[in-house]
């Protein structure tokens, strides 16, 4: 239980925009442990940004996660779209955060993916640990954009999926059905991928 909060609280530091202390925050994550595959995830990540520096990642982060719709980091966005539904999706993770006593800082959406990251990395209320696993087709399509981008974030997408159950076979279905026919409408297209339940070599 441990290693798996760990685990999402590095990538909560490291899928956020990398702001001014973006540096400080790859230092926290490489000198942390991690399982064998999720240090592999994180690693490749963090040499890449190093390389880049911090113009490179920032101008990567926008170009992919506020310039693409298909790569958004607010999770119920990949189910409800932006229709009337989504006020209620939002409603529900602001509920979540009051339950667990959990102060949102920022001015992010509720459903803003490192967020509900660090919310589970800090909470053991079930309400709040099963969070990602319910979301896990919205994940599992943002993995699958960014694997088609040839982007780095998506390592980051995989060591958080490593640490989540076994994806079931529902859940893998409501993601095919996203990826033909959405919403939202951007999704559409991405189809000649395999289903990407293992990290790239």
């Amino acid at each position: 239980m441990e290693a798996r909060r760990q685990v999402l609280m590095a990538a909560s530091l490291l899928l956020d925009y990398p702001g001014a202390d973006f540096s400080r925050r790859l230092d926290a994550v490489e000198e942390s442990s991690f399982p064998a595959p999720v240090a592999a995830c994180f690693s490749r990540f963090c040499d890449w940004a190093r390389e880049a520096g911090q113009r490179g990642v920032e101008v990567s982060f926008v170009a992919t996660f506020d310039e693409r719709r298909k790569c958004a980091l607010e999770l119920s966005y990949y189910a409800v779209g932006d229709t009337r539904q989504r006020g209620q999706a939002l409603l529900a993770f602001r509920e979540l955060y009051r339950r667990a006593g959990f102060e949102q800082l920022g001015g992010e959406l509720p459903d803003y993916l490192p967020v509900v990251l660090e919310l589970c990395a800090k909470c053991e209320d079930p309400a709040v640990t099963d969070v990602l696993p319910a979301h896990r087709d919205a994940l599992e399509v943002l993995r699958t954009a960014l694997f088609q981008l040839d982007s780095p974030w998506e390592s980051i997408l995989t060591a958080i999926c490593h640490v989540l159950p076994p994806i079931e076979q529902e859940a893998k279905q409501r993601y095919h059905n996203l990826i033909r026919q959405g919403p939202p409408s951007e999704l559409v297209g991405i189809t000649d991928l395999p289903f990407p339940t293992k990290a790239r070599s």
